[in-house]
């Protein structure tokens, strides 16, 4: 199996991996494995509330959330996919643990191929966060990830980031930028 597929099924089977994303690397698992998203908060020690974010490899895996948004706001996210760039789209759909206590949910379709191939593949959207305990820098290559976090996930994807610095920018829908991202 290629190490695309070898994500996917421990995805799957409910396991947590690490991965690369655009600006750093990140954790990973199903946002329906309530054991799973808890241990990737664990992993972290982030606080529940804060919520999780959600990546996938097309917009149409958002497409419930994207139709309940204005048109001219429907198109501004999707002229900004796959990119750099994260948005808070409303989340009825998604679990608590993934939300926390907001009532949107931070969505990405990423500009990195081997995380969206590994979302394909999966089958559905993945919740995505960086690779880091709670206040410490993100991981940003894969020989740290591995020496920090491979024995403590379950598969860790060779791959490497896509040349940005840092983590996603975040926007409301109304264009109000919630986190600059790193370019």
């Amino acid at each position: 199996m290629t190490p695309t597929e070898n994500a996917a099924a421990c995805l799957t089977a409910g396991g947590v991996i690490a991965h690369a994303t655009e600006g750093v690397w990140g954790l990973a698992c199903d946002p329906n494995n309530e054991y799973a998203v808890q241990r990737i908060i664990a992993l972290k020690g982030r606080d529940a509330d804060k919520g999780l974010l959600l990546i996938a490899g097309s917009a149409q895996v958002f497409a419930g959330a994207l139709s309940v948004v204005e048109p001219e706001v429907r198109t501004r996210v999707l002229a900004s996919w796959p990119g750099h760039v994260t948005w808070l789209l409303p989340g009825d759909e998604y679990p608590q643990t993934i939300r926390g206590k907001h009532t949107t949910i931070a969505c990405r379709v990423p500009d990195h191929a081997q995380a969206r191939q590994i979302a394909c593949t999966f089958g559905g959207c993945l919740v995505s966060t960086s690779l880091n305990r709670a206040g410490e820098p993100p991981v940003m290559d894969y020989r740290q990830a591995l020496a920090t976090f491979d024995n403590l996930v379950d598969y860790t994807v060779p791959g490497e980031i896509s040349g940005y610095s840092g983590p996603s920018a975040i926007y409301q829908l109304d264009g109000s930028i919630v986190r600059a991202g790193g370019r």
